[in-house]
């Protein structure tokens, strides 16, 4: 991640999970009756994305990877319109942020059968992880941090980053979070400079895997 080389990481504040949400009209109740009906169907299941290269395009392709089922990806230009889709039952599912699916199940517009959290978000707590719903590699997220300019004093980073702890153990602060459908970073050592700095590479390094493994191609 070229990036990483310009800048000096402060704190993780919070992470977004995925969520893999499918259209009431597509009859699957649970990840397994899907994937099990991917299976004996293959490529014809339809998955919509905002785009090319997006997050959720990379996570369905992981997805797909990971289960080792066939479907088809389809390319929308944006998200609005796959939601639309899935709504309507033109196409079978989606895997985007929670902050996007989880209020169409919470209204019952979709339903959300597996959310790549390390356990149940509280808001809404019916949906499973997909550990639960039996596929536990599939631990894609969205984090978000603060950084610094590269350069910026060690002892700088680790007082920005304790300021950055006090708010995010604050009651009101993870109240907002859940708020928004989202989570927590789950270990107290991802929130520091080095353990952000670990996360940041390490999805560097698996998202350019997948990349690769997709056949996306950089300009």
């Amino acid at each position: 991640m070229a990036a990483l080389n310009d800048l000096a990481p402060v704190a993780s504040v919070a992470t977004v999970p995925m969520v893999l949400a499918v259209s009431n009209a597509s009859g699957f109740n649970d990840l397994k009756t899907m994937l099990a009906h991917m299976r004996q169907n293959p490529g014809k299941v339809n998955l919509g994305s905002g785009g090319p290269g997006t997050t959720a395009h990379l996570a369905q392709a992981l997805f797909l990877n990971l289960a080792n089922v066939q479907g088809t990806l389809v390319q929308y230009r944006g998200t609005g319109p796959a939601l639309i889709d899935v709504i309507a039952g033109t196409i079978e599912g989606i895997i985007d942020q929670t902050v996007t699916l989880m209020p169409l199940h919470a209204d019952k517009r979709a339903r959300a059968i597996a959310v790549s959290a390390p356990q149940r978000l509280p808001r809404p707590p019916d949906v499973p992880t997909f550990g639960e719903a039996g596929l536990p590699q599939f631990d894609l997220w969205i984090w978000n941090g603060l950084v610094a300019p590269k350069g910026t004093p060690r002892a700088a980073l680790d007082r920005l980053a304790a300021a950055v702890s006090q708010v995010t153990d604050s009651p009101e602060y993870v109240e907002r979070v859940e708020k928004q459908f989202a989570s927590e970073i789950p270990s107290a050592a991802d929130r520091g400079p080095d353990g952000f700095r670990r996360l940041l590479e390490r999805d560097a390094s698996r998202v350019a895997d997948l990349v690769k493994s997709i056949g996306i191609q950089g300009k």
